[in-house]
Order: C-alpha cells, then structure tokens, then sequence
C-alpha cells in the first residue's frame, strides 16, 4: 500500500533544455514552453486557486532539495539548495542560487551561483547585502561546529558573492545535536520586520553562547524567536517555549506568526501561534499539566510540519487572498491562510486551504506582486537524486509595475513611500531613508507617523523608521506621539525597543498606559516596563487583574494549550516583566492582598532566597486556608529550578512533558523548603497528608517521605540505541519519522523477512508487484528503480506527502445518485474510465457527470506500519527497493 511519485522524470525532461548553471556564465536559454508545462503537471495541482495564475520557475536542474528562498524587491530570487537534506552530516551540498527574470514574462533569463554554503535555511535581501542562515563545518574534521547567520555582499551585481561572508551571530545551534542527527531541530528562517530587526526562527536544539558582534552571549533552552539588529549587535530573546518552527510572518504593525509542530507526549500536531514579545509558549515543560502559565496557540489543527512564513500584504493581490499569514507546512504539502480576528492582545483565526505543492518548504514575495513558493517534492532526507523546483504564483491579469528606483529617490519621495499600500514598498523605503541625512530623513519620517490623516500602516511604517534614525535624541517626540490615541501603542513600543536609548526614557508614559482602555496599549506598557528595568513599575504592574481561566489543569489530565485565551494574556505579560525586574520585595509585600494571585504566580519563578523567607513568613500570618494552600504550592514550586543549559544534551523528539522543569536541580534554599514543608505535613491530618503526595508528584520535588513521587527523567544526549530498540514491536508507531530514518540508514534489513511481511500487513491487497497481476493502486514491481530506501520509507509513514502521478484519489457523483472513487486510468471528451483500490474498473460517462473532486489525501491510511519494529520496517523498505 504505497505510493509512487513520477517527478523523477522532471530533471530528465529538462536536461539538455537548459545549460547547466556556472559561476562565469549566468546567461541561460528560457524554459521550452512544454518544459513549463511538465513542470505545473508534477506539482500534482488540478485546480489552483481562483483568481491566480501558478507557473514553474525553476526546476530540480538548478534548483534542486529548495530548503529555502528569498526575494529582493525587485524581483531576484535567492534560493538556498540543501542536497544534504534535514538529516545529512556532509558538507559541500549546500548553495545560494540567484535566478533572474530579466523580462518579467516569468521565465529565467540568468542565474548564477551566489554562494557555497552549507544546510541553507534562512534568506534575507538588503540592498546589495544577502543575510544567511546556515551550517559551519570544520575544514579539519568536516564535522558541524554550529549555525552562523552571516551575511555576504554583492557590491558590483554580477551575480556572486564578492568574497566569504561576514559573521552577524556565530553559534546559534547545538553543534551536538547538528553532529548527531543534522538539522532536522536546528536554527531556521529568518526575516526582517519594519522595526529593523532580524526575527530567527530557532528549533528546540536551542543553543548555547551564541555570540553577537558586540561580544554578548546568550543561550536558549528549546525553541522560540531570537531577533538581532543587522549590523549584528543587540541579540536578545524574544519569545520561548516553541517546539520547531522555521519561519515567522510579520505583519505591518509587528504582530509575528509562526507554525509549529510539537507533541503531546503521544502524537505531533500543529499549533498556529501570535508571538508576543516576552511570552513563553511553554514547550515541553508547561504546555501539559501547567497551561494556566503560558500564552496558549491560537489553534491545533492535528498533524503536519510547518516550515515557511510569510505575511502577505501587497495591493496587487486580490482582497481575499491579502492582508493574512500565509503558513507552509511541509507534512500536507499545503500553503495555509489564517484569517486573523483581533482579540483583546491578541488574535483568534480560522485556517484555509490555499496552494497545494509537495512538502513545500517556503515563500516570498517581491514588490510587483510576483510570489515565488518552493517545493521540496521528495528530495529526501539525507540527500538524494536531484528532486524539487520553484513555481510562481501572481494575481490572474497581473502586469509587471517596476520597482521604485530608491537610490535615485529623495527624502519627500522616500517618506511618501511609506504610505504605499505594499508592505514590500514601505519596508525598502524605510530601510533606505536610514541611510539618509539623518535630520533631514528624521523629520520625514515623524511627519509621517504625525499625520493623522494617514492609514495606521504608514504611521507605523513612519515611527519605525523615526526611531531607528533619531535613536536616543527621539526620545522626546515618541513621548509626545504617547499621547496619540491611534499610535499609543506602537509609540511605547519603539521607546522601549532599543536598550542602548533607554536611559532617557520616562516611565511615567508606561504607567499611565497600564490603565488604557486597548488591552494592546496595556501590553506594549508592560512589556515596556520590563525592558526598561525599572523596579518603582512593580507596585502598578501587579495591580494587573487576573482572569478566573487563571487555574490549573486537573490531575492528571492536560490543560488546553491551543485555545485562544485573551484574558490571560494581560497578566502573562505583568508576570514575566516581573520576575525580569525581580520584584522580590513586592511580590512578597502583595501576598494575602487583592493582588496575591498575581503574586505567588511570579513568586513561581523567583529562585531567591528573599522570596522563599517572604513566602513562609507570610503562611504563619496568613488566616486563609486557601492562601495558605498557595503558599505552600508556590514552595514546591520553587524547591527544584532548571539546570543551567551547557549545551550537552537534548530533550530528544519525544521527550517528557511532565514538567515544570526539564533538567531539574536543587539550590541553595531547597533544604529550607523540604525542612518547613516536611513540618507543615507533619500537622496535617492522614487525608490532608494527600495534598503533599500530590505536590510531590505535580512538581516532582522527590520528596520521598511525602509519597506519590514522579521521578524526574534522567537526561541524556538524544541518541537512538539501536541495539536495545530495533526488535521491539511496536516502535516505529512510537517514533518520529526522522528518528525512523536515521535508524533506516543503520539497518539493512532482511528482504526474505521484508516479503513476508509485505503480505502479512496487508499491502499485496492494494498493491500488485509482478506484471500480469491484477492493477489496483501504484504498481510495485519497479519501485526500487524509481525511489531510494528513505522516499518508500516515507511514502509507506506518510503516504499523502506526495500522492502518484496517475493516482490521486478522485470521488465522482454520477446521475442514478451513483458515487465513484478512485483512480482515473484514461479519460477523454466522451468517458471516464476508473479503477478503485480493489482494482475494479468502472467507465462513467461524462455527461452523467454530476461532481468530480480531488483528493488531497491518499486513500492509503496512515499508521499501517505502527506496530512493526525498526528491523521488520528495514526489512520491508529493503524487499521493495530491490523490485526494479
């Protein structure tokens, strides 16, 4: 029961269609128009969306395993070649091509190859500059060391690179984990927002002593977005607790999307997410048993793999398709719409079906309109034969508008840009107004963000762009725009943003806001007084209200971590500002006031030896049981912390989301916590002794006088032991598909014991493998000649990634009320002529033709190799590859 994907065949078509790409000579001949043709039927799309017109670009000859693209305004595409694959070790496989369409009639005129560099997964175009994110190797011992994101420069515009890269920040993924297993959970996209920042999708490898070009270092446990300024200095954190995510969309008014997957203990499912400067997305340690503390998805919507991001909003696109993240995920071979509805602080959504492209992997858009998608289309894990191509996807009717000449514009003109309706047009025109005259280029800029006649989107472009010129002299006239009900909020954004302008910020604006009526205006003020660092804030900030969603998940059960929850939002935000000011005192003063809750739930994250004495000396003068009952919760909280992150180990693609810490440890007020809590279950009656069992058990304090203890996993480096696992039954239902092939690679498997098991599990039922049998689904009997071992191997776990040429499922409604399903074998203006699964064939005729629809999906259901071990699965794989 398997499926075949014929784009084999794609590179054969085009070779000898289109010289081979070299550095010294960029020119190449177009595309034949039956190459395009070829290239559009491989993508597997029938019907592209409405009111657009899909083209290939460019196929697997020149951009072969696309891992990912970017576009310059004007309309070259970068695009980063990866023939080593998510999970390959070996360097020497990765590039940056630039593909140019000189005429605009969507066909490639030039290419060039702008850059050797390793595992490319991120790009980013600025002026003559090209940011990546990518792979270091070792000459030495040809081994990862890390992932840089560096940037090469392309001053006389032949094409290449002028010279190696220079470093923005080294480090910034576990060579550990790289060395092991590839970049399968590294560092990813990246893209750059009106504010002037880099946004870094970082995976849960996390990493430790990245290091910027000032000198600061930094470390992440897990996954979440980092963000740097271009000239490499400033990195920070900006949002935690993602599984791994790729890419992030911006929208105009900085609002940052991602889609993750992540797993619940049991499965891996997606989650759309608003990132919210300072929020902490709780993976793998709070999204279970402790969702009450962490800013949940807006959405789960079951099992995929996003990849890349992008916010579309470009007026030549057609209304319905504009304005909204636009989400790749690469498991369903689906571009996504997310309909994004404010919501308090944040957003609800609704998703939608958009672009179909096997495993695409990202997206871009250019100021013309023209978006650019990738495909990865089976290019294999560990690479593989030359496999994927770029398609282009512009409004139906579309007509090519030049870009504006920005070098030749001046500073009115530059300013007026601003106010374009393209995000692309307003992002190139700020970035070109830094390098103006910085008074002259101020002054247009604040007129723009004061012009209340203007749209919201200009007045921000317009503040952004204020603030990054004017710097710390702009404190003065950002403090002015507070006072502005429209821009409050973006105004208390930009004063905070920079930490070196902040010494003349006043903190009076910050307060004030925390009792606006825009929830939005209340958050850039709490995230604002973390950033500030101002201490005096904590009295106001803990006046922040708590909602009564504020509870813990029952035991024993898991919390919702993909609902919309607004109301938490306002609070989550007060309590990480606080635990970043280490309000100890205030904290410790509010207990037992109107403002506890907000209080102990800080307290939570407060290892200091002041909060644990503040703590206990409260429960002896508190009256409440219930406060004392949340005293004594908030101690075991604190009786363990998380280790500090060295960069050895990792959680592993399934790890233990028990929680509330990962790598748990013991600190220096531990014994003054098990001493007063062993004393205060020594008062209790035998049934309240059960409260302490179950805190315990809840925080895993290992406690063991207190019964019900959780031992806390033993953390190790995530390796697989083939040795103990690879009999076991059952494990590949157990596993994530990357373990599944990195185990795949280790295993040569028996094709006797492979034979027995291809009858055994059902799949000769569907699936003939000598000629003369009965056809029902793809033919088996010359798969070994068409896929390597990881694309069966893929195709029997993930069977809808890339459905066979020729098979995709098609549901017919007939007249008579007749329904037909299966694959079309001929077809012409009289008949149709199907065959199902069972091999049947029924001819329809097409005036009896009610409805025809497409599957999406395979009818090949997932999960058939579940209760197999790792041998039996390489045995199977083995057998099938050897059918040529």
């Amino acid at each position: 029961m398997l499926k075949i994907s014929f784009t084999a065949f794609f590179s054969i078509v085009l070779l000898g269609a289109v010289k081979h790409f070299t550095a010294t000579e960029p020119v190449i001949k177009p595309y034949p128009a039956a190459v395009h043709h070829t290239v559009l039927k491989q993508t597997g799309q029938q019907n592209w969306p409405d009111g657009l017109t899909v083209t290939p670009f460019a196929g697997p000859d020149l951009t072969p395993s696309p891992a990912c693209l970017a576009t310059a305004p004007t309309g070259e595409v970068f695009v980063g070649v990866d023939m080593m694959g998510s999970l390959g070790k070996a360097p020497g496989k990765g590039r940056i091509i630039k593909l140019v369409d000189s005429d605009n009639d969507g066909k490639i005129d030039q290419h060039t190859e702008f850059a050797r560099v390793d595992n490319p997964r991120g790009i980013f175009i600025l002026g003559d500059k090209v940011y990546v994110l990518h792979t270091i190797f070792s000459s030495q011992t040809q081994k990862a060391t890390g992932m840089d994101l560096v940037v090469f420069e392309d001053k006389d515009h032949d094409g290449i690179a002028d010279g190696p890269s220079k470093p923005i920040v080294e480090h910034l993924s576990n060579p550990n984990m790289l060395v092991d297993r590839g970049t399968d959970h590294a560092t990813n996209g990246i893209r750059m927002g009106i504010d002037g920042w880099i946004y870094i999708a970082v995976g849960d490898f996390g990493f430790h002593d990245a290091i910027d070009r000032s000198g600061k270092k930094l470390t992440m446990l897990g996954g979440g977005i980092v963000r740097v300024r271009p000239d490499g200095t400033e990195l920070e954190i900006f949002s935690h607790g993602t599984r791994n995510i790729y890419d992030v969309a911006i929208d105009p008014y900085m609002n940052v999307f991602t889609r993750d997957n992540t797993n619940d203990g049991g499965g891996w499912n997606i989650r759309f997410s608003h990132h919210i400067q300072s929020g902490e997305y709780g993976y793998p340690v709070l999204f279970q048993h402790f969702t009450d503390e962490i800013l949940p998805a807006l959405v789960d919507v079951g099992g995929g793999s996003g990849t890349g991001a992008l916010f579309m909003d470009e007026p030549t696109w057609p209304e319905k398709y504009n304005h909204v993240p636009m989400m790749a995920d690469w498991g369903r071979s689906e571009l996504y719409i997310h309909r994004v509805t404010p919501n308090g602080a944040s957003f609800t959504q609704k998703q939608e079906d958009f672009i179909t492209l096997p495993q695409i992997t990202d997206l871009d858009v250019d100021g013309s309109g023209r978006l650019y998608l990738s495909a990865w289309d089976g290019a294999g894990y560990e690479g593989s034969p030359a496999k994927g191509y770029v398609v282009r996807a512009v409004p139906t009717g579309w007509v090519y508008k030049a870009f504006p000449d920005l070098k030749a514009a001046s500073v009115d003109q530059l300013a007026g840009l601003l106010s374009s309706a393209s995000a692309v047009t307003r992002f190139y025109a700020s970035q070109e107004l830094l390098l103006r005259p910085a008074t002259e280029a101020a002054k247009a800029s604040l007129g723009v963000a004061s012009n209340t006649t203007l749209p919201l989107f200009a007045r921000v472009a317009g503040i952004y762009t204020y603030a990054q010129i004017a710097g710390a002299d702009g404190v003065s006239a950002l403090v002015k725009l507070t006072e502005d009900k429209d821009l409050k909020e973006f105004a208390l954004k930009v004063l905070a943003d920079r930490k070196g302008y902040l010494q003349d910020v006043p903190t009076a604006p910050f307060i004030a806001a925390l009792k606006d009526a825009s929830p939005r205006v209340q958050a850039a003020a709490i995230i604002g007084l973390g950033r500030l660092g101002r201490a005096e804030a904590a009295s106001a900030l803990l006046e922040t209200k708590v909602p009564a969603s504020f509870v813990a998940p029952a035991k024993g059960t898991e919390g919702p971590h993909a609902t919309p929850n607004a109301d938490i939002v306002l609070p989550h935000l007060a309590v990480r500002t606080l635990v970043s000011l280490n309000a100890v005192t205030a904290c410790v003063n509010n207990i037992g006031t109107k403002n506890s809750v907000l209080a102990l739930w800080a307290l939570r994250y407060m290892h200091d030896a002041k909060a644990v004495d503040g703590l206990i000396a409260a429960y002896k003068v508190a009256k409440s049981p219930k406060l004392k009952e949340q005293i004594l919760v908030t101690l075991g909280r604190l009786y363990k912390m998380e280790a500090p992150y060295d960069g050895s180990w990792w959680w592993s693609t399934r790890p233990d989301s028990h929680g509330p810490y990962y790598k748990a440890i013991t600190w220096e007020s531990s014994p003054k916590i098990k001493t007063f809590l062993t004393a205060e279950r020594g008062k209790a009656s035998p049934a309240g002794k059960q409260f302490y069992a179950d805190l315990n058990a809840r925080d895993r304090m290992e406690i063991a006088a207190f019964g019900g203890e959780e031992k806390a996993p033993v953390v190790k480096e995530a390796k697989i032991d083939l040795e103990k696992i690879r009999n076991k039954k059952g494990q590949i239902g157990k596993s994530s598909i990357e373990d599944i092939m990195l185990a795949l690679a280790k295993l040569k498997g028996d094709p006797a014991k492979g034979k027995a098991l291809f009858a055994q599990q059902g799949c000769i039922a569907c699936h003939s493998i000598k000629k003369g049998e009965k056809l029902k689904g793809p033919f088996m009997g010359q798969i070994g000649s068409i896929m390597t071992r990881q694309q069966i191997a893929e195709s029997i776990l993930k069977p809808s990634a890339s459905i066979s040429q020729g098979f995709a499922t098609v549901t017919i409604t007939a007249k008579g009320n007749k329904t037909y399903m299966g694959f079309i074998t001929e077809e012409s203006a009289q008949k149709i002529v199907m065959r199902d699964i069972g091999g049947n064939v029924y001819t329809v005729k097409t005036a009896d033709i009610i409805s025809r629809k497409e599957m999406k999906t395979s009818m090949m259901p997932t999960g058939l190799a579940n209760a197999l071990s790792y041998d039996e699965f390489a045995s199977l794989v083995t057998f099938l590859s050897q059918q040529k």
